[in-house]
């Protein structure tokens, strides 16, 4: 089976992953583990004022920020107990590329963390496990951590 697990380096994501290695780590499966950088912004007219310098140093600490999150959540599968673990660093809108990424691969399932908001923080960040579960061709496991509370609505 084609697993497709999204992580975002929060609590939540880094549990979830633990609960997907659980579930699958030991058989035979492939697992691809993605994040997803957002670029704070696009270069424009406006940005060029921007030294070139400014807009490269943030583009590099987010991507070693994308490699820390994806390397904490690839340790949870234990090499040698049959999946096979592939990460990659995405970019742009999770909820879009994660679907792209997702066809593109031919995923037979997609696992992704949730923050458990609800009331205003749900409506105002919105949430990217459920446009994924909405949009998804294929099949979507939202990995709820055990043991663990979610954010209150306010």
């Amino acid at each position: 089976m084609k697993i497709l697990l999204a992580v975002d380096g929060s609590e939540y994501s880094d549990a979830a992953a633990a609960e997907a290695a659980e579930h699958f780590g030991s058989q035979a499966n492939q697992i691809k583990i993605v994040t997803v950088v957002r670029l704070p912004f696009v270069p424009t007219e406006e940005t060029r004022a921007l030294p070139d310098s400014e807009y490269s140093q943030t583009e590099r600490q987010m991507r070693q920020e994308a490699e820390t999150t994806l390397s904490a959540a690839a340790a949870h599968f234990q090499a040698g107990k049959g999946a096979e673990v592939t990460s990659e660093i995405l970019i742009g809108e999770a909820a879009e590329v994660i679907l792209e990424e997702a066809e593109r691969w031919h995923a037979d399932l997609i696992a992704v963390g949730s923050h458990g908001y609800r009331g205003w923080k749900r409506f105002l960040l919105g949430s990217v496990s459920e446009q994924i579960v909405r949009n998804a061709e294929c099949s979507v496991m939202i990995l709820r951590p055990r043991n663990m509370q979610f954010a209150a609505a306010d």
